[in-house]
């Protein structure tokens, strides 16, 4: 109910100012103690959610251990470079081999013998049919539109069909060395003898020059494969990037050897990538124990804050659960080694995990697969840790079930809200209206008094 003036017409109050006192002094109370549930449960919900990233963080340290694959990693030393360059993926085996790398693959590179004047002058007209290695052989037609040198290049490497054949001009000295000419070059897009061309030209004498059944046209460079003695044995393939003679390994040759010359390829067991992932893991192991401590923190006198999750029962879980998974003993490991401690990694009593290097670079010397065994077998530390911090962050799992709680707790004091704010706005038309009828009666009194006032002055006049 609007009010048309800040004071009271009969009274002199300010029935705004007291009305909007009485209502607060009824309100505020109620709004302060839902601010103080909205910001105690939003704590709380900040805190799940830097518990859910940091355990999404641990989680991904823990995959790393639990692929059995990465106590397999290898690394590849090659014995000269220069010949050939070695890389190593999955499924590569340890081992070592010589190599003698006897022939490079190439590409054929053809150049065409006749000189021309430059790339707009002339060629001729007709068909050229491109047959490359066992492919569908595929043509391009030559006439007015497009029969000078530039117009075949361009409608050679536009072809939709072009299925091996890259067109060029080059701008040479011409033969005699006083001027200079354009050639077309022909390039197979692809190394080896598979992929050499030929072109076949039906047509006027002048595209008769760029047919390659007559060896004058051209000159260059013959397609070839790579040949390579690996083990005293033979392998000749179309690519010097060779990925399927040893398993997992490829083979990028680099240049020929001298004659009989042997390059050593060693694949050998790569401990410090592992050593690495394992130090990774404890690292991320830290950095969560860190944030659950935060977030659990007891500031008690020290004049500090609480932690978001103090007295959490579920941090408490899971602080307990990945501590003791990561140091009980795997019963999937041999005896020798069966705990992380045995592999010189141990949890301390604040629960921060350290990392002896020497006793782990011994482990990884004395058994490799044993080693595996901590983390990755069955009842491996980084498998059942993995299937533990899933189950936290998976949906409908704890913490996902109390943020879910939580948002609906803040709905509810958010309708809260609504319906004192809707009850205070009720109350404040009440005492509106009973404040202005009380002003009115005032008035009315006022106005009678003075009447009376006057009255009387009137008689004693």
């Amino acid at each position: 109910m609007a009010i048309s003036s800040a004071l009271g017409i009969g009274s002199g109050m300010d029935i705004n100012g007291i009305v909007s006192q009485l209502v607060a002094a009824e309100g505020q109370p109620q709004f302060n103690a839902i601010a103080r549930q909205e910001t105690a449960t939003k704590a709380i919900v900040s805190g799940l959610g830097s518990l859910k990233s940091a355990l999404s963080t641990f989680q991904t340290a823990v995959q790393k251990l639990n692929d059995i694959n990465l106590f397999k990693t290898t690394k590849a030393v090659s014995g000269n470079e220069s010949v050939v360059k070695v890389t190593t993926g999955s499924g590569s085996i340890a081992g070592s081999h010589v190599m003698q790398v006897t022939q490079l693959a190439k590409a054929q590179s053809s150049i065409a013998a006749t000189e021309f004047t430059g790339a707009t002058e002339v060629v001729g007209s007709g068909t050229m049919t491109f047959s490359v290695g066992a492919k569908t052989p595929f043509s391009v037609t030559i006439d007015a539109s497009n029969n000078t040198l530039a117009g075949i290049r361009d409608t050679i490497n536009s072809a939709a069909d072009n299925n091996g054949v890259t067109a060029s001009i080059i701008n040479v000295n011409n033969a005699t060395n006083t001027g200079t000419i354009s050639k077309l070059v022909l390039t197979s897009k692809d190394t080896g003898l598979a992929n050499g061309f030929s072109v076949a030209v039906t047509g006027d004498a002048g595209l008769s020059r760029l047919d390659t059944s007559v060896p004058a046209n051209f000159t260059g460079v013959a397609a070839a494969d790579a040949k390579i003695l690996i083990d005293g044995q033979a392998a000749t393939r179309s690519s010097n990037i060779i990925t399927d003679v040893l398993q997992g390994v490829t083979l990028n040759l680099q240049s020929t050897a001298a004659l009989n010359t042997d390059v050593n390829v060693d694949i050998q067991l790569d401990n410090a990538a592992i050593k690495e992932t394992i130090s990774g893991f404890v690292t991320a192991y830290n950095t969560l124990n860190s944030t659950t401590a935060s977030l659990g923190k007891f500031a008690g006198t020290s004049g500090g804050s609480n932690g978001a999750l103090l007295g959490d029962s579920t941090l408490r879980t899971i602080r307990n659960d990945l501590r003791q998974l990561a140091s009980s003993p795997v019963t999937s490991a041999s005896n020798s080694y069966n705990t992380l401690k045995t592999i010189g990694i141990d949890i301390d009593k604040d629960g921060v995990m350290t990392l002896d290097s020497a006793k782990l670079d011994k482990a990884l010397a004395a058994n490799l697969s044993s080693v595996s065994d901590v983390f990755s077998s069955t009842d491996g530390v980084a498998t059942r840790l993995k299937a533990k911090v899933t189950q936290y962050l998976q949906t409908g799992g704890a913490l996902d079930s109390r943020q879910t709680s939580l948002s609906k707790q803040l709905k509810a004091l958010s309708d809260k809200r609504s319906t004192v704010q809707l009850h205070l706005d009720n109350v404040q038309k009440s005492l509106l209206k009973q404040f202005i009828a009380m002003d009115t009666a005032v008035g009315r009194f006022q106005s009678t008094g003075s009447f009376l006032s006057s009255y009387v002055a009137q008689l004693n006049g």
